[in-house]
């Protein structure tokens, strides 16, 4: 199935941020590897007229998802901080989209579209299709795309696009969103158009 990109479409990179690739204060294994996909998918968006979006944490210092604040995870992405600027190799054009989420210290956020305003902006812009990728295929590029999903976007992940944290929780995920009707696609589905 190949896919034309069109002025109704959105591209949306999920957290392509240092802390997420090795080296991080977080590393999803290979994230690095998404950064010359994610750069043909942007270019090509901006050339058919496509909607491009960077999602990105940004944290308190003192977030409740950190382990020294009884969450989950090592400290990262804290706002202003080397770990939270996008990858330094990632094309962001300037006409792109950026939200930044999980911004307050007490709400843990794992969507794009959670408190950012994302689902409003796509919609004022006549969105009706939404690709997803970038990191963790397992933890926010699910988030994002179960939320599109709920939100009325026809929604696809491209799978070799995103990376995530363990092989059995990604075939776990795509499982999870092929349930509920998110397409999963691979990147020249789109790029050989």
């Amino acid at each position: 199935m190949m896919l034309s990109i069109k002025k109704k479409d959105a591209l949306i990179i999920v957290d392509l941020q240092v802390d997420f690739c090795p080296g991080g204060n977080l590393p999803v294994p290979e994230g690095d590897e998404v950064v010359p996909i994610a750069n043909k998918l942007v270019e090509h968006f901006e050339k058919q007229g496509g909607q491009i979006v960077f999602s990105r944490d940004w944290h308190p210092d003192k977030h409740m998802s950190f382990k020294e604040c009884g969450g989950p995870w090592p400290a990262h992405c804290v706002q202003n901080t080397r770990g939270a600027e996008f990858h330094p190799d990632l094309f962001i054009p300037p006409s792109a989209i950026v939200v930044s989420k999980a911004t307050e210290t007490l709400k843990e956020a794992y969507s794009a579209f959670d408190g950012t305003g994302l689902s409003e902006t796509l919609h004022e812009a006549g969105i009706e299709r939404v690709f997803i990728c970038g990191l963790a295929t397992d933890v926010c590029v699910k988030s994002t795309a179960l939320d599109a999903i709920k939100l009325g976007y026809d929604t696809y992940v491209i799978q070799d696009a995103s990376r995530g944290i363990t092989k059995e929780s990604v075939e776990q995920s795509l499982k999870e969103m092929k349930n509920v009707g998110v397409k999963i696609i691979e990147s020249r589905q789109i790029l050989s158009n």
